[in-house]
């Protein structure tokens, strides 16, 4: 009888009861966006100084509106068609075809809504009077600019013109800033530090809109590292600058440019000038601009107040140390109408809260409750007499919103419903934008208003799955952690059609490093539909957030330091204990897989537990933290040359005798994350130790396989786990 082929297997197995078919691969990738999207408000922002909250309609042509006074019904403010006569008008010379209403908006004031725009031949910053429906403020830069960034007062826009800034008055006359013809002196850069410490720009303005400080960045001796592009006829290099471990690093300054005088000073931030400089703020007088000063060690902080017309250093306010690290994330806050007091983050403390400081560098009051990290810090209401954030509960799993008074300190919690709570409050801090999902809920958008303590529902989304897909059962599981006594977040689904009598075969996805929780109290408990398209197809599905990663304080992060990789494998291997003690699970067909930091995890698994691991799928991994940059790479792993026992422990290179499994090895060609040479070096040790391993490049891809290529990328996965596993 002729064989059935795989595809025909494959699309057999794709049934499942009821006549529901089973996630395809394109499902799997894109759908949780795409067919499966949950009923949701799209870019919500509340409306400065009113009691209405703002959205995308349902066709992305719309900014329509709710409000208290209209009992939340929907209107409409302003239509794609109406603002792309505006701009016509405005701009005549240029043309405007938007595909949308410009998704990322934000409110000025009460009528003054603020967003970029492309025209055919420029780029646009957009001050735009919603009840006149014309274009208030509106700044043409070229099309090729980045980083834009307007003034308080609308008047300059300053982008980036390559490596040097330009400002644009919306008057059209345009000043150049800098003129570095040296492309490894950057300027305004939000790639400062690769964007470590919190960092996301390069540019600030003054709150007067007089000054502009900048980030001058030379990294002229930084080593250029050789990324191929395939493209050419004939391959070229092209070269960025990496600082590796242990290497010369960039020197950064800051800049502060007056627009009135057209001069530059650079503020006095010392030496040695391998630091870092995070937290830029500008007091709201104008006068001062703070700065976080960290050294290059990363376990001291200077927290510095600078004279913004001297460039002198006018005090150090504080100081924080660690025998770990340091990790400054956040700029300073100011409270409305001072400029003596502000909210400082820290985890100086074992959880990261807030701190109400003086401008002497006074503690003023700890705002910090019970053991809530702080995940977002949101608003002040009215009288400033209050601060709202969003922090954790239930061990990680949970998000809630908080309130704390500033005077005394006194926290209350804002919601109750268990679940992740994202949202924000309204400028007068009355009403509250509350959404949240929990493993049981797809979405829940309310208006909570605080002081009645009531609320509205806008929206309670169904499960867009009921009758397209069968979803295989998923639970959250709690599993105590290598210490003996630390309770970590799990997440098991099960595989389709589950009898507790069969035994099936198991896939970990794992990522497990700092700055990353994948395990939640929410819809489909954080996984991707990548995890349950497996299960569909009979697979065990199981993650775990071992010690070392996000969302539970200092001491459950930290513990990594020096050893990346070795407290988390320890953890991840009481997951397997977990699983081993299931019925169900085969123990002789376990595989792991994981991207970047769950690259190298995945490897480092297979190498170290080799008679667990049978198949592991390692995407974008580091092999040896001394490949990785200075500012991620150091602060875990100290210098090469500090810890050399800690960096011959944690390769996989020269582990690689130890594999017995089948290991697929995934990189992208273009990766300036984690650069190739990582894999290529364990290849090549695999080649030495005779040990097979299987090796995927895509050649134009970065760190991550994005676009419709990702598609091709799951679906590589699960094939190497079908044909090793099931």
């Amino acid at each position: 009888m002729r064989k059935i082929s795989f595809l025909s297997a494959f699309l057999l197995v794709g049934m499942t009861a009821f006549g529901q078919k089973n996630l395809t691969i394109e499902e799997a990738t894109f759908g949780q966006y795409r067919n499966f999207a949950v009923e949701n408000l799209v870019s919500p922002q509340w409306r400065k100084d009113t009691k209405a909250i703002t959205y995308l309609d349902n066709s992305y042509s719309k900014l329509v509106s709710k409000s208290e006074e209209g009992n939340w019904a929907e209107t409409t403010l302003l239509t794609k068609t109406e603002l792309q006569n505006a701009l016509k008008g405005k701009f005549a010379s240029d043309e405007f075809q938007l595909r949308m209403f410009p998704y990322s908006y934000s409110w000025i004031d009460k009528n003054t809504l603020e967003f970029e725009v492309d025209g055919k031949n420029s780029k646009y910053l957009i001050q735009f009077d919603v009840d006149k429906k014309e274009v208030k403020n509106g700044t043409a830069f070229s099309s090729e600019g980045r980083n834009q960034t307007i003034s308080s007062d609308g008047k300059y826009t300053a982008w980036l013109d390559n490596n040097n800034i330009k400002i644009t008055s919306n008057s059209g006359q345009t000043i150049t800033v800098t003129s570095d013809e040296n492309a490894g002196i950057v300027n305004g850069s939000d790639y400062t530090h690769r964007q470590e410490f919190g960092i996301n720009k390069g540019m600030w303005w003054s709150p007067k809109s007089d000054k502009l400080a900048y980030y001058r960045k030379d990294e002229t001796m930084v080593a250029d590292y050789p990324l191929t592009d395939f493209g050419a006829r004939i391959a070229t290099n092209k070269n960025i600058k990496y600082p590796m471990a242990g290497m010369k690093s960039e020197e950064v300054t800051l800049v502060v440019y007056d627009v009135n005088t057209k001069k530059s000073l650079t503020l006095q931030t010392g030496e040695p000038k391998e630091q870092f400089l995070t937290s830029i703020t500008w007091e709201p007088s104008g006068k001062f601009i703070y700065i976080g000063v960290l050294n290059r060690e990363q376990n001291h902080l200077k927290l510095n107040k600078y004279d913004a017309s001297t460039g002198a250093l006018v005090k150090t306010l504080f100081e924080e140390k660690a025998p770990t690290y340091v990790e400054p994330l956040h700029d300073l806050t100011f409270l409305p109408n001072s400029n003596t007091e502000f909210l400082y983050r820290s985890e100086k403390d074992g959880f990261e809260q807030l701190y109400l400081y003086n401008t002497d560098g006074k503690l003023v009051k700890k705002l910090g409750y019970n053991d809530v990290v702080v995940t977002t810090l949101l608003d002040f209401d009215k009288e400033g007499k209050n601060v709202f954030y969003i922090g954790t509960t239930n061990k990680g799993l949970d998000r809630q919103f908080f309130k704390v008074d500033l005077k005394s300190g006194k926290t209350t919690q804002l919601t109750t419903a268990s679940g992740m709570h994202s949202g924000s409050i309204s400028s007068d801090g009355t009403l509250l934008f509350d959404q949240y999902s929990n493993v049981d809920t797809p979405n829940e958008v309310s208006i909570v208003n605080l002081k009645a303590k009531k609320s509205t529902n806008l929206i309670k989304a169904s499960n867009p799955y009921l009758g397209k897909t069968n979803l295989p059962k998923m639970e959250l599981v709690t599993i105590t952690a290598a210490d003996g006594k630390t309770p970590l977040n799990g997440r098991l689904i099960y595989p389709a059609n589950f009898d507790a009598n069969k035994k099936y075969p198991v896939m970990v996805y794992v990522y497990g490093g700092p700055h990353a929780q994948l395990v939640q109290n929410e819809w489909l408990g954080g996984a991707t539909l990548f995890d349950f398209f497996m299960a569909q197809n009979e697979f065990v599905v199981f993650t775990v957030d071992n010690r070392g990663s996000d969302a539970r304080g200092k001491d459950f992060e930290h513990v990594i330091h020096r050893n990346l990789g070795q407290n988390e494998m320890a953890d991840q291997m009481k997951g397997i204990e977990f699983l081993k003690s299931k019925s169900f699970v085969d123990q002789d067909k376990i595989g792991v897989y994981g991207w970047s930091f769950g690259g190298f995890m995945t490897t480092s698994l297979m190498l170290n537990h080799s008679d667990v691991f049978k198949v592991g799928v390692a995407g974008g991994p580091v092999c040896d933290w001394k490949y990785y940059e200075i500012m991620y790479g150091e602060r875990y792993m100290d210098m090469p040359q500090e810890n050399p026992e800690g960096y011959e422990k944690t390769s996989v290179i020269n582990k690689a005798k130890q594999l017995k499994g089948h290991l697929l090895m995934i990189h992208g060609a273009q990766d300036p994350v984690v650069v190739q040479q990582n894999s290529m070096e364990f290849i090549q040790a695999c080649i030495k130790e005779g040990k097979q391993v299987d090796y995927f490049l895509y050649p134009t891809h970065e760190h991550n396989v994005s676009g419709k290529d990702r598609i091709h990328l799951n679906q590589k996965i699960a094939n190497y786990f079908f044909l090793h596993l099931k």
